[in-house]
């Protein structure tokens, strides 16, 4: 067997990240201090396509627009469902865009599109 010298690395004070304090990219990050995390099924006869558009147009034209919102995405999973998380300032704002969404247009063709049945709605307490 072909013997390899091994190399001992040693890094320079510059090449150590000191974890104790938060990157610069995490300090300018926002912080999310709720996220919200729904799961659900669509409607027969929506299809995936049709829903992206829908759901395009709720996000553009009333979630993002609502106080305190911090970012939102969506995605397909296996079996038809499909996954949204939206990042809230608080809980005080997650509540307030819930109380609109029953009366904003967009939310409507949003709502239209869902097996409400299979909608299911969660919270947790971000820390960043």
């Amino acid at each position: 067997m072909e013997e390899r010298e091994r190399q001992v690395l040693t890094p320079k004070k510059d090449d150590i990240m000191d974890i104790s304090k938060p990157s610069k990219a995490a300090a300018a990050a926002p912080s999310a201090k709720v996220i919200e995390v729904v799961t659900f099924q669509l409607k027969g006869g929506v299809t995936a396509a049709q829903f992206r558009l829908v759901d395009q147009e709720v996000e553009a034209q009333h979630v993002s627009r609502q106080p305190g919102f911090i970012s939102r995405e969506s995605a397909a999973g296996e079996h038809g469902e499909w996954l949204v998380i939206v990042h809230w300032r608080s809980a005080a704002d997650a509540d307030t865009s819930m109380a609109s969404f029953e009366t904003a247009p967009a939310a409507a063709k949003f709502m239209s599109s869902i097996d409400a049945s299979t909608m299911r709605m969660k919270r947790y307490d971000g820390w960043r």
